[in-house]
């Protein structure tokens, strides 16, 4: 073996984005051109610094068989090497650019291959790598080719000359920390390795280099013009549009055109001398018009979502199927874009993009957001030594992904400060490609960018420059808005939604808004089910903020999902339910109702008697049209009865199959009537025990004990919720953190003062104070128990005393039934929870589930699993009714066990099902990274008053 000098590793800590590589070009799936992947299990070396080890394993016969193996794509420290990181904008090491720490950990790869026997000998060959974290150096066959940094970006380099017909050593070292660490600091887990693809392409003579397709669409004539640029002459041809052009010229036909509502791809070729590349042309046009972001002509609204990579197990190395699904998943909650957060994605997403329709705006892999901690001092963005790199990542981004119609917009990063870094990004681009708008949400003069974009900006700001009252320089004043992250998807919320989507839909100026984000990053963990920040002895780290997406890590939709799918539903239904009269609006953008079917339903007291069809024509975007309801097949008299509309799809479509809801609203038409309670007769006096009809109670406390045989536990007011991530809130919001507040407080450990238990001519009363320890605020609470002889009803009476200036958590009772009690039937709001400002998609019906199933897995534990409105329950052989409707929770654990879990692990199943009925609940509102609940959704402390009737009942439901 022969042996070399210590490699130099000054590049690991160079500014500039490396060397040796290829210029970027068009990025593309496939050719005829012959192409060899890489993929696969590599062996692996893992050393704690940069300079731990030499460059002999690039040797084309060192050994290295007694190394581990990883799998490529992949990250090692999710292959038992090393742990990862979560950090939210913190660098994990000091800040001192460009330096990185000596400890910087050092994954050696090496691959051997062969070429395939039908691989070509004329031409040459090129290596590419799709994303590398955070910095990699390349030997093929003992001959140093190269270093790269910027890891969500391609990287090709010519290797035609290196390449022999079998024995091939391709050596990668990759280093966890670099120089552009720097510009990497997005609210994600670090995690290095060679984590996307990498290939071996062959290059014909003549073959393609690059090219760009530009297929315009003129909304007033319905044409397209096509002209597809290329660096090698050739021909495109279109046959569905007859189209046989030189590359360079232009050429104008008819055209479908293609939006994210209408995704028509046109399939192409570009011919060279040495090589056929597949195209699917999509036409349209963006601009900035009229103040607005128009695409082929129309101002379009964003119902979009913010998306980084993730697979639980595999990281940032996601699979074909696991894009598709993200994308089939989106597609089926209604949601029309994604900002890729904050790196370009694989590119195959892409590509679905444009196959199923999705906008998209597509985010340079750029954020420096730990300067913050510095004021910016020494931020790169404004520092010119490091232009070249962002120049680089900039084109990387530009030329890999130009050739995708969903992408309307770039975006030059994300919280990175500004500076002279950002506008020649900006420029660069612009010259490049004038065919789209450029976004930068951190530029708020609006200097560098097309579009006036925010986060987290609160309702009423949000309405504010909605009216065009927002202030700010003239240009930005003329741009349109955007929320490119609104309603923070951590834990049980978001919040408020519905009341921003109100006001994306009442001003022009607002262009709607990218939720944050898509999934939790939880990691599956054999300890918690899903780790977060801090479960792998990171000595900074920011928790389970990187659990805050709208679907759960294993890609379940959380209830978040369901909320927003029900807000930003593309058809919007209302009505008149006495009058039988439905007015049907078509809220798409480009796309006519023929796709859909329309069916009517009508329930009497949550059950549906009757369905039907409903004739609705087939309305353009932005109509309406009122469609009348049929005769209702009963009057229902005395009975809640109502209707519930629904669209879905007429048949199955690329997205989703034949019968696919789309939208759905329910028109009331009675409200139905209780069921008349007279108490009848008097409260009897035991030697231990009060009964009163079904009931018996302690004679000295006045508890409840049982009601017709059946034990109950532990009855009385509550006013404490395990505090969601949103209740904790937003360090930058003391005031208002009303989970630590109310904990402050002492709202988790009231105490119950008994005052009197009074037995009347027909009731049991019993008066006590429920208060915090150490502090002068109470609220008095009476309990008067009648009963009718077969039922028992319970009024509560709350008076607040002192100065209560924080909202309540919640306001109701909990009591305690046997640990047999499983099944749950109810008539109110579900399937899913809901809560006062989350409870769009509550569909009031007649619903079953058991108990386990009423909870849902936030990866950290909090309040959750309340059904809305529901006017009637029965758990355990007990049917409970509401006056008025109520918030319905069963769970296997009291809300003290919830409340001090920090993984789903720690909770487990006790001998009592604890049961909340409550009158009140606090909202849920964004404020883990935003705005709060607003006052309409907030629980005061008031006086109040609210009654339920308990009956046993017997066990019908299995």
């Amino acid at each position: 073996m022969s042996f070399r000098a210590t490699t130099s590793i000054d590049y690991v800590e160079d500014v500039s984005p490396g060397s040796g590589a290829l210029p970027p070009r068009a990025w593309y799936a496939s050719s005829d051109a012959t192409s060899l992947s890489l993929n696969g299990s590599w062996r692996f070396r893992l050393s704690a610094t940069a300079d731990a080890e030499d460059d002999s394993f690039a040797d084309e016969d060192y050994d290295a068989g007694d190394w581990a193996e990883v799998s490529v794509p992949g990250h090692w420290v999710l292959q038992g090497h090393g742990s990862p990181i979560y950090t939210n904008h913190l660098y994990p090491f000091p800040v001192d650019p460009p330096r990185v720490p000596t400890e910087n950990p050092t994954g050696d790869h090496l691959r051997v291959f062969d070429l395939p026997s039908d691989w070509p000998s004329d031409g040459g060959s090129v290596l590419r790598f799709d994303g590398v974290e955070s910095c990699a150096r390349v030997w093929l066959n003992g001959t140093d080719i190269g270093e790269f940094k910027g890891s969500r970006l391609p990287h090709e380099f010519a290797v035609g000359h290196l390449l022999k017909p079998a024995g091939n050593v391709l050596a990668v070292r990759v280093h966890q920390w670099s120089a552009g660490s720097y510009l990497e600091d997005q609210d994600q887990w670090w995690l290095p390795g060679i984590f996307r693809d990498v290939t071996l392409l062959h290059r014909p003579a003549g073959s393609v280099l690059d090219f760009f397709v530009h297929a315009s669409y003129d909304h007033i004539t319905g044409e397209g013009t096509l002209r597809v640029d290329s660096d090698v002459d050739g021909r495109v041809t279109v046959p569905a549009l007859d189209i046989d052009v030189a590359t360079g010229e232009s050429v104008t036909v008819p055209v479908e055109a293609w939006t994210a509502e209408t995704p028509r791809l046109y399939d192409g070729v570009l011919a060279t001398e040495g090589e056929r590349v597949p195209l699917r042309i999509g036409f349209r046009t963006v601009e900035l018009a009229d103040g607005l972001i128009k695409v082929n002509g129309k101002a379009i609204l964003f119902k979009g979502v913010n998306r980084h990579e993730w697979h639980p197990e595999k990281g940032r190395a996601l699979d074909p199927e696991t894009m598709r699904e993200d994308v089939l998943l989106m597609k089926r909650h209604n949601i029309n874009a994604v900002r890729t957060s904050h790196y370009p994605p694989h590119p195959a997403f892409l590509d679905l993009c444009d196959e199923y329709g999705l906008w998209v705006i597509d985010e340079c892999d750029l954020e420096t957001h730990g300067f913050t901690e510095q004021a910016w001092r020494d931020n790169p963005v404004d520092d010119e030594r490091w232009t070249p790199a962002l120049l680089d990542r900039a084109a990387r981004t530009v030329e890999r992904d130009k050739n995708h119609p969903s992408v309307v917009v770039w975006s030059l990063g994300n919280e990175a400060g500004t500076g002279r870094g950002l506008t020649a990004m900006a420029e660069w681009i612009r010259g490049r490609d004038g065919s789209r708008i450029i976004h930068y949400e951190g530029d708020l003069n609006c200097r560098d960018t097309d579009v006036y974009s925010r986060m987290y900006a609160e309702h009423a700001e949000v309405e504010r420059i909605g009216r065009g009252l927002d202030g700010g320089g003239l240009k930005r004043r003329q741009l349109p808005f955007i929320l490119c992250e609104y309603g923070h998807a951590m834990g049980n919320g978001p919040g408020g939604i519905a009341d921003y989507q109100r006001l994306f839909e009442s001003y022009d100026r607002l262009q709607g808004g990218f939720i944050w984000e898509w999934i939790d990053h939880g990691i599956k963990d054999e300890r918690y089910g899903f780790a977060y920040g801090g479960d792998f002895g990171e000595e900074l780290h920011d928790g389970n903020f990187v659990c805050d997406g709208l679907l759960f890590p294993d890609r379940t939709p959380s209830p978040g999902l369901v909320e927003y799918k029900k807000v930003i539903e593309p058809v919007h239904i209302e009505g008149d339910g006495p009058g039988g009269t439905v007015r049907m609006t078509n809220a798409y953008d480009f796309a006519d109702l023929s796709e859909l079917a329309f069916e009517w339903s009508y329930q009497v007291d949550g059950e549906t008697v009757e369905t039907g069809a409903l004739s609705v024509p087939a309305l353009a975007p932005g109509k309406s049209a009122e469609v009348k309801l049929p005769t209702p097949p009963m009057d229902g008299r005395g009975a809640e009865t109502g209707w519930t509309v629904r669209a879905v799809l007429a048949a199955e479509t690329a997205w989703g199959p034949q019968g696919h809801q789309v939208a759905w609203a329910q028109l009331p038409v009675n409200e139905g009537t209780l069921e008349q309670f007279a108490p009848s007769g008097a409260p009897a006096l035991g030697e231990r025990l009060v009964t009163l009809g079904p009931a018996a109670f302690d004679a000295r406390t006045g508890a409840l004990k049982t009601i017709g045989g059946i034990d109950v536990t532990g009855l009385r007011l509550d006013v404490w919720r395990a505090p969601t991530d949103n209740d904790n809130g937003a360090h930058w919001q003391p005031d208002e953190r009303y989970g630590l507040l109310w904990r402050k407080l002492g709202l988790h450990r009231m105490q119950h003062r008994l005052d009197a238990v009074e037995l009347g001519d027909d009731a049991l009363t019993v008066r006590t104070r429920v208060a915090p320890a150490a502090w002068e605020v109470g609220l008095r609470t009476v309990y008067r128990w009648t009963s009718d002889g077969t039922r028992l009803r319970l009024t509560v009476s709350v008076a607040p005393e002192g100065d209560w200036r924080l909202p309540l958590p919640r306001l109701g009772i909990r009591l305690g039934l046997s640990g047999s009690a499983d099944r749950v039937t109810w008539c109110g709001g579900g399937p899913g929870e809901g809560y006062p400002d989350t409870k769009s998609a509550s569909m009031v019906g007649r619903w079953e589930s058991t108990v386990d199933e009423m909870q849902t897995p936030y990866v950290r534990p909090q309040e959750n699993g309340a059904r809305a409105d529901v006017r009637w329950a029965e758990i355990g052989g007990l049917r409970v009714e509401g006056d008025p409707a109520f918030w319905f929770t069963a769970r296997r654990w009291t809300t003290e066990q919830l409340d001090a879990a920090e993984h789903l692990t720690d909770l487990a199943a006790g001998d009592t099902v604890w049961v909340n009925l409550d009158h009140g609940q606090q909202g849920i509102g964004s404020q883990s990274c935003g705005p709060g609940a607003l006052p309409q959704y907030q629980l005061r402390a008031a006086p109040a008053e609210f009654s339920f009737v308990f009956s046993p009942v017997s066990e019908i439901h299995g």
